[in-house]
């Protein structure tokens, strides 16, 4: 399976483990699953990490690929294709961030892992 983390589920998973469900860390350890974190959320945590809203050990700049590394997850450029289907997305959400990660979920056909409840509002397979 194909799995996107949610920015929360990435940052959690990273540092607060027990935070994420059982079916969660199940999903995120599975060897066969294939897990991403978007470039929207590298983008998301370096915005709030620079505004003092989130405290990291490391800068993002360290924090994030080495994190990615340790846990063995694929970055996700953010394409065309993904940043287009805005247009198509109800506005049912405000979160820009959120969004775009249900743009990408849907166009690549991956699954997000979030606990999020706003995200399962839309047409996008959601775990936790």
């Amino acid at each position: 399976m194909r799995v996107l983390l949610d920015t929360c589920t990435f940052l959690w998973a990273a540092s607060t483990f027990e935070k994420l469900s059982e079916a969660a860390r199940q999903i995120f350890a599975e060897p066969d699953n294939e897990v991403y974190l978007s470039a929207v959320s590298s983008w998301e945590i370096a915005v709030k990490y620079s505004a003092g809203k989130l405290n990291l050990s490391e800068p993002p700049s360290r924090f994030m690929p080495s994190r990615r590394e340790r846990y063995g997850i694929e970055a996700l450029p953010l394409d065309e294709e993904s940043a287009l289907y805005l247009s198509r997305l109800p506005k049912l959400h405000a979160d820009p961030f959120d969004r775009m990660l249900i743009c990408q979920s849907v166009v690549h056909g991956m699954a997000i892992l979030t606990p999020d409840e706003a995200i399962a509002q839309y047409a996008v397979r959601t775990l936790w």
